[in-house]
């Protein structure tokens, strides 16, 4: 195994200031990725670590995403709004607000776009570091998913693999979860029995009319100012269903589930629905995102799709959406600080690409938009210059409560002999006591079923990952080059080991490639606090922030402020804090435009 590294000069990820041009590099296969660059800086006396598997690119991923970082961080400029951060929902605002005709700069501390959504290669193996189920992304027309949604108002598309199910294996055993209505309510009723049906259809009578609610106003025309009463009155009088559905719709999606189902089994199955999606229960997770997902997934004619060429695809439309309209991406370009002066947020300050550069201003004249997770964005945040009440709101943001973070495992396989109509996407159910136990609810996706180009001839790629629910105190402050982290490692992806067994028995001895990430992995390279998965904001006591701040100038979008968690409420939650900046009117057009 080689890593061509020569062609290029690379920057440090972890510190921003060491750089250097390697020579190509050769290790054992048994070698990690991890150990290859971290001796690559050793060679140079660096005291950095960097550690984790998306360091692995080959010359063509690292080579050409470096130099063009360089490039591009170099000049300081003005725009019109800057973006901190390229996941689903800082790629989604800044496409909007190019759209709308604002001058955007996004800003992103990795060398690839995408944050959790970004992809990388290794050995031949294209390998998705994060979510790897998606619906209503394929067809033409109108739609409820607000990331579809996006890419119609911006002009782009995505080519899909189209299909129909994932397996679930429980300890009782495993059987096909299909994405249609009919076929959903006879897996509940095989599996759970006629009691289960019969509440099943109970609970779809209860949401229907909450997705009818939802439905008639898409996340394309939702906006977090008072212009929403003019974006709303082109629904009509339907609208009302809406407002009379709200209250019920922001509460715990238990609150509808507790009034028609008592069946045990039906009420762990739809935990284990609600804990996929969010990362919490029924009790927790908000009904509106349930609704959506329902609809989306249950309704005549659905399909699930897979982004033909992983996720990056997804990020590359986002991409040629921003830049077509004027959009600025600057990759490798650490914000460390966002500029505040009087109380106002005014542009950032971005580290140095090497010690013996001045860093990078970039003033914004409109406002500068956080996709930064909660935590990590008030660690941008001057100590100066802010008020005591916005200091006070900072404080109180701090404190927001986690979810727990990953653990992941990413393998290239010898496919031969192999069924060749192996499922995509699998679900693993250690223990219905305590789903939200760690490593108890494992996810597998092996999209190199659908896109042979993911992986080598014969081979298969797969990425296991156990999401929302790995604790971090067992990491922090462990040293990365230690036996002792490389030791928890292999401990704490043996579950998932054990998970893929269920599907492919003798899986051990098929892979060639071997990548385990941890939430140390996760906090790194997405520079996500903690590594965790997202804000564990209950629908019981609280709610998702919207998209202004006590700051003037400064806004969020992503998984930390409303709809919530998951790629369809991440990449609505860009839609909303763009149509909120945007003129009413301007607004008003794209929805004529895209027909909604």
């Amino acid at each position: 195994m080689h890593l061509h590294l020569a062609s290029t000069r690379v920057i440090c990820s972890s510190c921003h200031s060491c750089e250097f041009k390697p020579r190509a590099l050769s290790i054992r296969r048994t070698t990690s990725p991890d150990t290859a660059l971290q001796r690559v800086h050793r060679k140079r006396s660096r005291a950095c670590t960097v550690s984790c598997s998306a360091a692995a690119q080959d010359q063509h991923t690292m080579g050409a995403d470096v130099n063009s970082t360089d490039e591009t961080a170099s000049a300081s400029h003005d725009t019109d709004f800057v973006v901190i951060g390229s996941g689903i929902g800082g790629l989604c605002c800044a496409a909007m607000l190019a759209r709308y005709g604002y001058e955007v700069t996004v800003c992103e501390s990795h060398y690839a776009l995408g944050g959790a959504a970004h992809s990388f290669k290794v050995k031949g193996h294209h390998f998705d570091s994060g979510p790897s189920f998606f619906a209503g992304l394929s067809g033409e027309g109108n739609t409820s998913n607000p990331l579809k949604q996006v890419l119609n108002a911006v002009g782009e598309q995505v080519e899909c693999a189209i299909y129909d199910r994932w397996v679930t294996h429980t300890p009782e055993g495993s059987f096909a979860t299909v994405c249609n209505g009919n076929r959903y309510a006879e897996m509940v009723r095989s599996q759970g029995g006629e009691t289960a049906l019969k509440q099943w259809k109970q609970l779809e009578d209860k949401m229907r009319p909450l997705q009818q609610g939802a439905a008639l106003f898409p996340a394309a025309a939702l906006r977090s100012d008072p212009g929403v009463v003019l974006s709303m009155l082109r629904f009509g009088p339907k609208l009302a269903l809406t407002g009379l559905q709200a209250p019920t719709l922001t509460a715990p999606f238990a609150k509808v589930v507790d009034q028609v189902v008592t069946d045990p089994w039906l009420r762990k199955f739809l935990d284990l629905e609600c804990f996929v999606l969010s990362g919490m229960l029924a009790k927790d997770t908000i009904c509106a995102e349930m609704a959506f997902m329902l609809m989306e997934r249950n309704r005549e004619g659905s399909t699930i799709d897979y982004p033909m060429g992983g996720t990056s695809s997804i990020v590359d439309a986002l991409r040629r959406g921003i830049e077509k309209h004027g959009g600025k991406i600057m990759l490798g370009s650490h914000v460390e600080e966002i500029l505040v002066k009087g109380g106002k947020a005014n542009g950032v300050r971005i580290h140095p690409a090497n010690s013996r550069k001045p860093p990078t201003f970039i003033k914004a004249r409109k406002g500068v938009i956080s996709n930064a997770s909660v935590w990590d964005t008030q660690t941008l945040l001057p100590n100066q210059d802010i008020t005591p009440k916005q200091q006070q709101w900072s404080e109180e943001a701090k404190r927001t409560p986690q979810t727990g973070s990953f653990m992941h495992l990413h393998l290239g396989i010898d496919a031969k002999g192999l069924d060749p109509n192996l499922d995509c996407h699998h679900l693993v159910v250690n223990d219905w006591q305590d789903l939200e136990a760690a490593q108890n609810v494992c996810i597998i996706s092996i999209p190199s079923v659908f896109d042979s180009s993911l992986a080598p001839a014969g081979k298969h790629t797969i990425h296991a990952y156990v999401a929302a629910n790995e604790p971090y105190n067992i990491w922090q402050g462990l040293d990365k080059n230690s036996k002792e982290y490389k030791d928890l490692k292999a401990e704490r992806a043996e579950p998932l080991w054990k998970a893929l067994e269920r599907v492919i028995p003798d899986i051990r001895k098929r892979a060639e490639v071997t990548l385990i990430g941890s939430p140390l992995t996760h906090e790194f390279w997405l520079r996500r606090n903690r590594g965790t998965y997202g804000a564990a904001i209950s629908a019981r006591n609280g709610s998702f922030p919207g998209p202004q701040t006590p700051i003037k100038g400064l806004y969020r979008c992503g998984d930390s402020c409303q709809p919530g968690i998951g790629v369809p409420a991440a990449a609505a939650s860009g839609l909303i804090t763009a149509n909120t900046l945007a003129p009413i009117w301007s607004h008003i057009k794209m929805l004529d435009q895209i027909k909604m």
